[in-house]
């Protein structure tokens, strides 16, 4: 059994085999690109007309054509299936039907392999403009928290041991940062998206006397490739892409990995809202933390997306290989990943968490992680720090031994340990004023916090 001839087959005896057809065709995941292949077709159009390569009536029935393709696909009556291979082959297939002999000049001057990469970067251009949006939305929320909780404290961390007392607005600034990082990122990853591939032809241009800037010009790109065999091959943009996607994933994953270790018992930080946890099957006290668990998750696939487009190219010779075909499956899954869970963190931290400040206020004043504050304490006394250093480790070991917090101790204890010390130690050590004392530029003192939601916010405005 035999598929039906392609319209490039005319070199072939034969057509090609049904299994391998099915294997050969991407329409099954391209098709997502046609909105975007009827975009760039009708630029292709205008430019064959205006530069006499078609009629001028010509080129308004190829552009009438594809809009009537356009509504055809978003009503649902366009349902290209295995046998069109391609979305591109698709569309000229039903052009003609529509249009007649005019169809078949639509690939005058233009190659598969400019057109798709003409489509992946239009589709990816908006993305990118969505993700941002959702970026912003998600540094809002943040930023929400924040306000309402700069005066609460939590415990920070190093190592995963307690460290010092942070706000815990503090905390949810450090997200933001990340998160702007990665909405810059994108920014400028765009700027190399937005450059148009069409009129590179199969690899080496066209004899026809084209006009890829004016192209260009229509479908919003900010230029031209310079070069035919790059613009075809290139894939370093869409690496780019699948690179930033990763960072993003890795912040809302490291994000992910506190929710679920602050909803346990035995951390206790925040309690999961209905809304957002689900039960166990046969533990019907439980509440899971399943949305933190599969953004922890999904965080791998996109991972291996990135990796898998860098295999595909690494050992590709110029220009265009079918191996580039490959790149689609990993964007589409990409974008669909990385918005999804974004808006999940959207809604997880807007509405699916509770912050528990009994819980917290006592956290931050049952260790030691006061005990570089009594370091410097002594430091600011005139005693240097390595010596203050050292004495305070003595002091942390003692306290353990007799079952003591610093707060416990008399103040003939801490004259014992060293003269210099006085009344004020009490305060000094006081998790509030741990916190507020270190006013340092982006650091956690409430100050300094106030001081970076402002900035924060004109960042986002």
């Amino acid at each position: 059994m035999t598929t039906q001839q392609k319209t490039w087959s005319q070199r072939f005896e034969s057509a090609l085999h049904p299994a391998i057809a099915r294997f050969n065709a991407s329409i099954g995941f391209d098709i997502e690109l046609i909105e975007y292949d009827l975009t760039g077709s009708v630029a292709h159009a205008k430019m064959l007309a205006k530069t006499g390569i078609i009629s001028a009536a010509e080129g308004e029935q190829l552009v009438n054509g594809l809009e009537q393709i356009r509504r055809e696909y978003r009503q649902g009556l366009f349902v290209p299936g295995v046998d069109a291979e391609d979305v591109h082959f698709a569309v000229e297939k039903r052009l003609t039907d529509i249009v007649g002999d005019a169809g078949k000049k639509l690939h005058t001057a233009r190659s598969r392999n400019d057109q798709a990469g003409t489509d992946t970067r239009l589709y990816l251009r908006d993305r990118i403009a969505e993700i941002r949006e959702q970026l912003r939305e998600f540094q809002g929320v943040l930023l929400d928290l924040a306000d309402r909780n700069v005066e609460t404290l939590i415990p920070g961390y190093t190592h995963l041991q307690r460290a010092q007392p942070i706000s815990l607005a503090h905390y949810l600034l450090a997200y933001f940062e990340m998160t702007d990082r990665d909405w810059e990122r994108l920014g400028d990853i765009c700027k190399r998206v937005n450059v148009s591939p069409l009129g590179c032809g199969a690899l080496a241009g066209t004899t026809f006397p084209i006009d890829r800037h004016y192209t260009a010009e229509l479908l919003q790109f900010d230029k031209v490739y310079a070069n035919s065999l790059d613009g075809v091959s290139d894939r370093d943009f869409a690496i780019e892409f699948l690179a930033a996607a990763s960072l993003i994933m890795v912040h809302l994953s490291r994000l992910s990995e506190e929710m679920i270790l602050w909803s346990s018992h035995e951390f206790g930080f925040i309690t999961l809202k209905d809304s957002c946890a689900t039960g166990s099957s046969i533990m019907p006290q439980k509440k899971n933390p399943d949305v933190p668990e599969l953004v922890r998750g999904k965080a791998g696939r996109v991972f291996g997306n990135l990796q898998a487009l860098l295999v595909v190219v690494k050992g590709l010779p110029l220009a265009y290989n079918k191996d580039l075909q490959e790149d689609k499956e990993a964007l589409f899954d990409t974008v669909r990943t990385v918005q999804g869970c974004l808006e999940a963190m959207t809604i997880l931290l807007r509405e699916g968490i509770a912050f528990n400040g009994d819980r917290l206020a006592a956290a931050v004043t049952e260790d030691f992680s006061n005990a570089t504050d009594v370091a410097d304490y002594l430091a600011a006394k005139g005693v240097p720090f390595r010596e203050a250093y050292n004495l305070v480790g003595k002091v942390v070991k003692t306290c353990l031994s007799g079952g003591k917090l610093l707060k416990d101790l008399t103040l003939e204890e801490w004259k014992d340990l060293h003269p210099a010390f006085e009344t004020d130690i009490y305060s000094a050590i006081a998790p509030q004023q741990v916190v507020a004392a270190r006013n340092s530029y982006g650091g956690t003192g409430f100050e300094q916090v106030r001081k970076s939601l402002i900035a924060a916010r004109d960042r986002l405005a």
